[in-house]
């Protein structure tokens, strides 16, 4: 299946999410987060999950898809993004937003396809590192004020053993604290700008408004395969 949508992509932090929601009221578009760990149900706190209203608002997609005791992949947010977008109808724009870099690929290029150069270019967020160090700090202080151990707490007893992606997912660890999830975190952020700078072509754009909305009216939305 191809479709056509607005993409953007950026490092944890770097304010894609706001930005894209805000993008995609003024084209009257759904949202589907390209982002490993929001497809885990009731792990949302930690991941900075946008909230139910919004979720609702843009019929997202790519979200509680799976429990975290349940594996997860590429294909597999592939195969859901699909089914995902034969629910949009035709004349329905689509914003695909997010930080995990293999789907951007994947649904550019293929999981299967040979690795033909250059990689595929799409928006990417340019941010300074040390910017970025200070929203997750910010955040964090969020995530805990809201309840992140509870949820952890409550997650762990519905679902004692968790699956190998699922484990993955920074602040659900036993004996996380503040200072480590936010270590794993800038170390997160910094593995994102590495791949999309050595493993897609990154068009980068400024981290605001217009500057994105200016590069989407230039380029147009891109073709998707799901």
């Amino acid at each position: 299946m191809t479709r056509e949508a607005y993409l953007l992509a950026g490092p944890t932090a770097s304010g894609k999410s706001a930005i894209a929601a805000t993008l995609a009221r003024r084209l009257g578009a759904r949202i589907l987060s390209a982002d490993s760990m929001l497809v885990y149900k009731g792990m949302d706190i930690g991941t900075a999950k946008p909230p139910r209203e919004e979720i609702e608002e843009f019929g997202m997609g790519g979200v509680d898809i799976v429990t975290p005791a349940e594996e997860f992949s590429s294909g597999a947010w592939l195969r859901a993004a699909a089914e995902w977008v034969r629910t949009v109808p035709d004349d329905v724009p689509i914003v695909v937003v997010g930080g995990t870099g293999l789907y951007f690929s994947a649904m550019l290029r293929g999981l299967d396809r040979r690795w033909v150069k250059p990689p595929p270019e799409y928006p990417v967020i340019k941010i300074d590192r040390a910017l970025v160090r200070e929203r997750i700090r910010a955040r964090l202080d969020g995530m805990f004020m809201a309840g992140l151990e509870e949820e952890k707490r409550r997650l762990r007893e519905r679902y004692p053993e968790w699956s190998r992606t699922a484990s993955l997912a920074i602040g659900y660890r036993e004996g996380d604290d503040a200072e480590k999830i936010f270590v794993r975190t800038c170390q997160l952020a910094k593995r994102q700008d590495t791949w999309f700078r050595h493993q897609a072509t990154p068009l980068y754009v400024e981290p605001d408004v217009e500057s994105v909305w200016a590069m989407w009216r230039s380029r147009g939305p891109w073709p998707i395969t799901l």
